[in-house]
């Protein structure tokens, strides 16, 4: 067992032209931004992104380094449609590929576990099938004889998640009400790099939790950061809500301007011009 530690921009070094990158979180929540920021901050493009899209997919896609986009949707949650991704698509800027929400877990699912696909019954009798014509179909060999969608293993190069505690070794865990789906991008990965508002000691992480917290697992981890604030402005329950009203001020700020006032420097610039800090943001 080792030391996982490393700086979101070590991460970032460690990304490169052309990966396949799986986002976890959902939406404005638990989305690892300061993982995002630090990307941002290098010099990478000509991605595949593979999410439950929220500001993460609408950054990237208004920075261009997004080439495609796999997502089951891309939300702001209190602004239904983020707003930079839906400038992207309309001028035609990045390839979508729009599938069914569970869909999308169940490629997840087929990635974690090494296989090609996964049958699944959403979609039949679906839109999804009509726009996106490479899906195949497969039948039961069974007594039923039904027909289900053969959803592809959604196989990613590199993993970025957000949890609220996870120890030096990898272990992750979760606090909120809610845990995503941040155990299958890790698993679905070929490396996982984990964000957390703190690292603990080991024993501390069942100390006042339950073992079922520990939602991401040390042997699917490659690298671990301690992000305070590391969602922002997106939330982070139960250590804090979202930011609306910053969100408000990236929705409606054109990028260039954003990036150039809150994205320009390092982390710590951008949580003074956030005013992110402790009790601030939240």
């Amino acid at each position: 067992m080792s030391d996982k530690t490393m700086s979101a921009d070590e991460v970032a070094g460690r990304l490169a032209d052309g990966m396949t990158l799986g986002i976890g979180g959902w939406g404005s929540r638990r989305k690892p931004m300061a993982l995002v920021r630090a990307l941002l901050r290098s010099q990478v493009t000509d991605l595949t992104v593979v999410s439950y899209g929220g500001p993460d997919v609408g950054m990237l896609v208004a920075a261009g380094r997004v080439r495609r986009l796999v997502v089951p949707f891309v939300t702001l949650d209190s602004i239904p449609l983020e707003p930079h991704f839906r400038a992207a698509r309309e001028r035609g800027a990045v390839e979508l590929t729009e599938i069914d929400e569970a869909m999308f877990m169940w490629g997840l699912r087929a990635a974690a576990n090494r296989l090609p696909f996964l049958p699944v019954r959403a979609g039949i009798g679906s839109d999804v099938m009509r726009v996106n014509p490479g899906l195949r179909t497969v039948t039961s060999p069974y007594d039923d004889k039904e027909t289900f969608v053969a959803v592809p293993a959604l196989r990613v190069d590199a993993a970025l998640v957000h949890v609220n505690r996870a120890d030096r070794l990898g272990d992750g865990q979760y606090l909120g009400p809610d845990p995503y789906f941040d155990d299958l991008f890790c698993e679905a990965a070929d490396a996982a790099y984990v964000s957390c508002e703190r690292i603990v000691d080991t024993a501390e992480l069942t100390k006042d939790a339950a073992p079922q917290t520990l939602l991401v697992k040390r042997h699917t981890v490659t690298g671990v950061v301690e992000a305070p604030n590391g969602a922002h402005f997106t939330s982070c329950a139960p250590d804090y809500g979202r930011d609306e009203a910053f969100q408000k001020t990236y929705a409606t700020t054109p990028w260039p301007e954003f990036a150039e006032r809150y994205l320009g420097g390092d982390e710590q610039a951008y949580r003074s011009a956030a005013q992110v800090g402790a009790g601030e943001g939240t």
